[in-house]
């Protein structure tokens, strides 16, 4: 669904993606972890445009769109939730989600992005919640308008950026069950995570970055398992 082929972006004297090379299976869940600084945002941001690289080459389903502009890169499908919440606070949950709806894919009729809102509700559980001021929801609920937001338009691929940052644990667990929902609506799912147990719960494969390069992937127990990966980011005792 999506190659990524010696992706390179420096900041500077920091080269935040070294030659990284990706890819991403339809269908599936993909973790990317690493310590703090590995390059796991500056990948995001090459990845929805947001970031230009200085190097290398992006294809999602079958076209290139490494210079493409992030609202051609949705248009397309790829979708992106991000860890700080910025929903239209004064705009009920229904209408934040139109939104995404009625720009997200170009030409969607009224109709059509109504239903499409109406489906991501029940699939979000924001149902209940569809007529309430975005600024008046709890943070468990900001994460949901956040992933909802994300699904409005329509992605074949979604990137989630630390979406579960902030939450307590069992609150972790239900967006945990939340993305396995969204993976079975045909959604296939790239995410960032540091809480390892999430990565555990979710991920079919793990790929590992460390100073920009990635330097293991695979299934999670073989990554956990693996001593340069075990040095540079899970700890020794990990």
């Amino acid at each position: 669904m999506l190659k990524v082929s010696g992706l390179t972006k420096r900041f500077g004297g920091v080269v935040a993606a070294n030659e990284v090379n990706l890819e991403v299976r339809g269908g599936e869940i993909l973790a990317v972890i690493g310590p703090n600084g590995a390059g796991k945002s500056t990948l995001l941001n090459l990845l929805s445009g947001l970031t230009r690289p200085d190097a290398g080459r992006i294809e999602f389903l079958g076209l290139e769109i490494t210079h493409s502009v992030p609202e051609v890169r949705t248009w397309r499908g790829l979708g992106r939730a991000f860890q700080i919440v910025q929903p239209f606070h004064e705009m009920t949950v229904r209408e934040n989600l139109m939104v995404g709806a009625l720009y997200g894919k170009p030409g969607t009729s009224l109709a059509t992005a109504q239903k499409v809102v109406q489906q991501v509700l029940e699939l979000t559980g924001l149902s209940a919640k569809a007529d309430t001021e975005a600024g008046e929801l709890t943070l468990l609920e900001d994460k949901r308008l956040e992933l909802a937001r994300a699904l409005s338009t329509q992605p074949k691929l979604l990137l989630l950026d630390e979406v579960m940052a902030g939450l307590r644990p069992a609150e972790a667990m239900e967006a945990v069950e939340l993305v396995k929902r969204i993976r079975a609506s045909g959604v296939t799912v790239l995410f960032i995570e540091h809480l390892m147990p999430v990565v555990r719960a979710l991920a079919d494969r793990v790929v590992v970055m460390d100073y920009g390069q990635v330097i293991a992937e695979g299934p999670y127990d073989a990554v956990a398992a693996n001593a340069r990966v075990r040095e540079a980011y899970l700890g020794r005792s990990a």
